[in-house]
Parts: structure tokens; C-alpha cells; sequence
């Protein structure tokens, strides 16, 4: 695992240097040649439907047919898997064990530890809340039927794609206000960005 660790490291820093390359680039763009950079930025500016793309969220997705028509093996498979998952988390997970293999040895008992901990933790919430629905499906569906009537709320996405559908060039425009601001803020940060990937990657 702590190979995994190392290459997803590794990844992230390689990918970290493209970033920073890109941003000295485009930096150096406004910095230098403005008008380069504007154009650039007219060629890769796309618009796109949303409406289309986010009309599924619209739809009502009825689950009530499967679960309330067969209460008793949905209750029991929900009470079954609740169960083996609570005695998985109390009495099976090694929260420092885990740590030390995605965290390395040395970190097991800082960040790592609290990290799965919580995530520990989480599990057991699911796990009982998903022990008190299979335990409510099996002694009264009904009970639970009412129960999530009271919890089914719709939400209008229409404002949100309408939101998303509205193109602005205030930015661009801001930016192209200002070009050796910004051309020298981007490429400070961008330098930043290369010299602390390179020297993670030489290390």
C-alpha cells in the first residue's frame, strides 16, 4: 500500500508541474503578448446546454413499488447487512492499522487515525440507521411508508439551470484589464507550483 501512496504522489505532483506550466504560459501571454492571450481565450470559451444535460434531475425515480412490495426481503437484507457491517466497525476495523498503511508508520497516529476514525464513525451511523429502517420494514411497512411521505420533499432545479445557462465575460474582461497584474501574480504562483513539484519529484 505504501507503494500505491508514493504513485498517487507522484501523480498528483506530475500533475501539479503540467498546472504550473500552463499558468507560467499564460502568464507570460499577458504579460507579453495580450491580445494572444484574448484570442485564445475567445477560441476556448464554450457554451453549453445545461438544460439538457440536468433534465434527468426533473425526473421522479419511483422506488416505492420495489421496496414496500417486498417489505420482508428488503427489511431483512437491510438488517442482515446493517448487523455484519456494526460487527465489522466494533469489533474487526484496526483504525491505527489502517492508518499505518495508507499514512506510512511514522503519521498512524496523527491525521490518519483521525481520518478514519470519522469515517469509522460514519459507518456506524449508517449502519444503525439502516438497522432502524429494516427493522421498521419488517414490523410495519406501513409505519415506514408514512415515514418517508413526511421526508419526500421536490426541489426546482429550473432557477439553478437558468443560473448556469447565463454567460458572463466579466472575468475575462477583468482580467485582460489588468494583464501585468495578473501576469505576474499567475506567474508567482506558477513558479511556485513547478519549483515545489520538481523538488518533490527529485527528493
Amino acid at each position: 500500500m505504501n507503494i500505491l501512496w508514493e504513485i498517487g504522489l507522484q501523480a498528483v505532483e506530475i500533475m501539479t508541474l503540467v498546472v504550473g506550466m500552463l499558468g507560467m504560459a499564460m502568464s507570460l501571454l499577458l504579460l507579453f503578448a495580450p491580445s494572444i492571450a484574448r484570442n485564445l481565450s475567445t477560441i476556448l470559451n464554450r457554451s453549453m446546454d445545461v438544460d439538457k444535460k440536468l433534465l434527468f434531475l426533473d425526473k421522479s425515480i419511483r422506488t416505492d413499488e420495489l421496496i414496500y412490495g417486498h417489505p420482508v426481503i428488503v427489511g431483512g437484507g437491510m438488517v442482515a447487512a446493517s448487523l455484519f457491517a456494526l460487527v465489522f466497525f466494533f469489533f474487526k476495523v484496526d483504525i491505527a492499522e489502517f492508518a499505518r498503511i495508507f499514512f506510512g508508520p511514522n503519521n498512524h497516529s496523527g491525521v490518519g487515525e483521525i481520518t478514519f476514525q470519522a469515517v469509522a464513525w460514519v459507518g456506524k451511523i449508517a449502519c444503525f440507521l439502516g438497522l432502524a429502517f429494516g427493522l421498521c420494514l419488517l414490523v410495519s411497512p406501513a409505519t415506514m411508508r408514512r415515514i418517508e411521505r413526511n421526508l419526500n420533499t421536490y426541489m426546482e432545479t429550473r432557477s439553478f439551470v437558468e443560473r448556469l445557462d447565463r454567460s458572463s465575460h466579466d472575468i475575462d474582461a477583468f482580467f485582460f484589464r489588468y494583464p501585468v497584474f495578473f501576469g505576474y501574480l499567475g506567474g508567482a504562483i506558477s513558479c511556485l507550483l513547478i519549483v515545489l513539484s520538481i523538488l518533490n519529484l527529485l527528493r
